[in-house]
């Protein structure tokens, strides 16, 4: 049999393209900002991770025009061996005095961290616990590993008390939660569950990918908003949100952070992250400390819309950052929405099962620290039009 058969017969993103409901891989012709051109289209930007607006700022352009200018486009090789920079083990050294913790590895991705991180840590007797809601990055990390792994109903403290309960003593247990889960845009209670991991014997990972820069009071993400940054063994993040680049890191104590250095695969097989990506990240963690009010505004956006949409009558699930779903709970409306949305000059992103449960599909919306209210405002005109529409509300 040809294992090219299965490419051939795939023909859903074709039939979802003639039946005019593809919003996938949508070409950006412009800076991810609160406004983006789309197909020559002008559209209120509502769907981006870009929390605090700064993949546009000029000070984080400037840092990575400067460090091409002294170290080129690229390293040409795994930090491992001949790429690593003097500005990599800045930035470390920086992110782990940021997040008050011991040290910091720096990878080339976010999805390359969790990969390395999870299936470094993890042998064959340990047994790792996951949030049912956990990011792919997370699951495809516990498959590299040769762990057990054990899944707990979303948020549920005490299935994860039940988990724990059962879980084998033969090995170490670690339980990896998101800090804000990336599609509903709620928070784990992070107290409960490195309450429970004391109570087992079980270290906590945090994947914090959308808590860095938007919670906690210096933007520190989830531990500091819980006020329990000495309690979470580890803390993962990226840089593709509030941290304008790409790239991840872990911050943990010495000794786990150089385990993970010389142990993650994903690592030392890898190119290590470009120096102009380094000098955007170090530059945004300044921004981050310097401007407040960049956080402030967000809240003020965060709050706003979500007042804006239960008014509306829309379901915004748990929803308390400023990721905010739009849950519609059918695939088709959940396209013909996006549709009317984009018609309306709104870009949203329609998410449907696997990313979500079948009967859970929802319109990812997000917000910007730079958003304007008039922007806003016409975000939620857009979607009170094609809510009435569809006779959502």
């Amino acid at each position: 049999m040809d294992i090219f058969a299965k490419c051939y017969d795939f023909t859903e993103a074709d039939a979802i393209k003639e039946a005019g409901y593809y919003f996938l891989f949508r070409e950006v012709e412009s800076a991810q900002d609160t406004e983006v051109i789309v197909g020559g289209q002008r559209l209120i930007m509502a769907g981006s991770n870009n929390y605090l607006g700064l993949t546009n700022h000029p000070k984080i352009k400037e840092a990575a025009i400067k460090a091409v200018e002294k170290y080129g486009s690229g390293c040409a090789g795994s930090r491992f061996l001949n790429g690593n920079l003097d500005i990599h083990e800045e930035l470390e050294a920086k992110l782990a005095a940021f997040f008050h913790q011991e040290a910091a590895v720096v990878f080339a991705t976010g999805y390359q961290t969790n990969l390395g991180t999870i299936s470094a840590l993890v042998g064959r007797n340990d047994e790792i616990i996951l949030d049912k809601f956990d990011h792919a990055s997370i699951i495809d990390g516990c498959r590299l590993s040769f762990g057990k792994v054990t899944k707990f109903r979303h948020n549920d403290m005490g299935d994860l008390e039940r988990v724990l309960n059962r879980a084998s003593d033969k090995g170490g247990k670690l339980i990896i939660v998101d800090g804000v889960f990336s599609m509903e845009g709620d928070i784990t209670p992070l107290p409960e569950v490195t309450a429970l991991a004391r109570k087992y014997g079980a270290r906590v990972m945090v994947d914090d990918a959308h808590g860095v820069g938007v919670l906690g009071k210096g933007g520190r993400g989830t531990t500091e908003h819980f006020h329990m940054e000495d309690e979470v063994d580890m803390i993962m993040g990226t840089y593709s949100k509030s941290l304008a680049a790409i790239g991840g890191f872990i911050c943990a104590s010495r000794e786990v952070a150089n385990y993970v250095k010389h142990l993650a695969r994903s690592l030392i097989f890898s190119a290590s992250l470009a120096p102009p990506l380094v000098a955007a990240v170090s530059a945004a963690l300044d921004i981050i400390q310097n401007e407040p009010e960049r956080r402030e505004k967000l809240w003020h956006n965060t709050h706003k819309m979500l007042k804006g949409y239960k008014e509306l009558g829309f379901d915004t699930g748990k929803s308390e950052t400023p990721i905010i779903p739009i849950i519609i709970g059918d695939q088709i409306k959940t396209f013909k929405m996006c549709g009317l949305l984009q018609e309306y000059g709104v870009f949203v992103n329609p998410t449907v099962s696997p990313a979500v449960p079948a009967g859970r599909e929802l319109l990812r919306t997000s917000y910007m620290a730079t958003h304007t209210e008039e922007q806003l405002d016409r975000i939620l005109d857009a979607f009170e039009r094609a809510g009435r529409q569809l006779g959502l509300i």
